[in-house]
């Protein structure tokens, strides 16, 4: 499978740690957020990495290469930044089949492969893990309703009244069928073209999208001290680890 990695961002909350280099390349635990997507892409399989760069996208070219561990990287260039639904049409002439899609900036110690295990399963037209946040952050995301089933029957972008405290988080796989949701996709309010709304266009038309809850944690590291987070996370789950005779 696929595994297509968003990381144009420019990340400026993260300043100054992004000044001189894209938010994917800043480091956590003394590896860039990049390898830490790229290293759990190959743990679920990843054939091929389609890396979506923009903003000082040569800092990740440079390092990367066309290749990590043995994978092929794919570059597109995102010229503007103009939301994730736009960033995902940027690669549609290089997917032919399922995919996964992780966000960049994110750094999960979780059950991914419960997603891309359904999106196996060819009942679903997209999967995504989603998690329950206190109610009075979910309006920070995209909100997500469903039914008894487990599958997503609405998703709502920021919200003012949030439907649930069911989010999305930065991890989903979809059919190419997205790409046609993404076309059809206006700009929201905040002038971005919104995944959640492609998402919203799938479950229009019929398509089944399934949640998958996290279990485990997710940082998105979107300010310095989600930097300092995510790497006491990581050093407490290598201290965790058993010790092998």
């Amino acid at each position: 499978m696929q595994a297509v990695v968003l990381a144009a961002g420019e990340g400026t909350r993260l300043r100054p740690l992004t000044e001189d280099k894209p938010k994917g390349m800043v480091e956590v635990d003394d590896e860039p957020i990049l390898t830490h997507c790229f290293d759990r892409l190959i743990e679920l399989g990843a054939e091929e990495f389609v890396v979506v760069v923009g903003y000082l996208k040569e800092k990740i070219i440079d390092h990367y290469g066309d290749e990590y561990c043995g994978v092929p990287i794919t570059y597109s260039h995102q010229r503007e930044q103009h939301g994730l639904a736009h960033a995902l049409l940027t690669v549609e002439e290089h997917i032919d089949d399922d995919f996964m899609l992780i966000l960049g900036d994110n750094i999960f110690q979780a059950n991914l492969e419960d997603v891309v295990r359904r999106q196996q399963e060819d009942r679903a037209d997209a999967a995504f893990l989603v998690e329950e946040v206190p109610w009075e952050e979910a309006s920070r995301y995209g909100v997500c309703d469903t039914n008894k089933y487990g599958e997503i029957t609405d998703v709502v972008e920021k919200p003012d009244d949030p439907p649930s405290n069911l989010v999305m988080t930065g991890f989903y796989t979809f059919t190419p069928a997205i790409f046609n949701a993404c076309h059809l996709v206006q700009p929201s309010d905040r002038g971005e073209y919104e995944i959640s709304e492609a998402i919203d266009l799938l479950i229009q038309s019929g398509r089944t999208i399934d949640a998958i809850g996290l279990e485990g944690w997710r940082i998105d590291v979107g300010y310095p001290e989600d930097r300092d987070k995510a790497e006491r996370r990581l050093q407490d789950a290598i201290s965790a680890e058993p010790v092998s005779d």
